[in-house]
């Protein structure tokens, strides 16, 4: 019965997660309520506050939930291959990632522009695991030496992390009838040149 009911509450946060982002992405953050998002998820209103103490805790639960999907996609995208292979890989995996969470990836970028949410801090500390990742193989590509041995590796990677990010939404609102394929090859051609 245990094992159900964790099942049950696994299924329904995932409900609420993908309404609340889907509604925020649409409407924004403010113009979104907490009836709407049950509504969109199909509970009552009681279940979302059942698992989430208010709408900011439910958003805040979302950034984590969001981010550490594409966290763990990056750690294992990366894992044994050589650094220039690695860093194929971390833009292919942003660009899948965000075709998948095409919504999650829109209110992603809303949302680092806005420094006065109070979840703005959650929201850095999630965005630097996330770039830790990447900067732990652009700093293997200088050390191996694949990479020159000069580039500023923090600054690199944020760059590549926020390129990734901006490029593909602009991929997916814009151009969506574009392969993946063409945009990951533009993408890593700019990588190229300044590598």
């Amino acid at each position: 019965m245990t094992d159900g009911r964790s099942r049950r509450r696994v299924d329904t946060r995932q409900r609420l997660y993908e309404a609340a982002v889907e509604l925020i992405a649409e409407q924004g953050f403010s113009a979104t309520t907490v009836d709407d998002i049950a509504l969109r998820a199909k509970v009552a209103k009681g279940t979302v506050y059942y698992n989430f103490k208010s709408k900011n805790d439910l958003f805040e639960e979302l950034l984590r939930h969001g981010i550490g999907l594409l966290t763990d996609a990056f750690r294992e995208a990366v894992k044994g291959l050589p650094p220039r292979e690695a860093v194929g890989a971390l833009v292919r995996t942003q660009l899948e990632y965000i075709r998948r969470y095409r919504a999650f990836a829109q209110l992603l970028l809303s949302e680092m522009w806005r420094t006065n949410r109070e979840w703005h801090q959650t929201l850095i500390l999630l965005r630097e695991q996330a770039i830790g990742v990447i900067a732990e193989t652009v700093q293997a590509g200088v050390d191996s030496g694949d990479l020159p041995a000069d580039l500023d590796v923090r600054v690199a990677s944020a760059a590549l992390f926020g390129v990734g990010l901006v490029v593909a939404v602009d991929w997916l609102v814009f151009q969506p009838e574009r392969p993946i394929e063409d945009v990951e090859e533009s993408l890593l051609a700019i990588v190229r040149r300044v590598g």
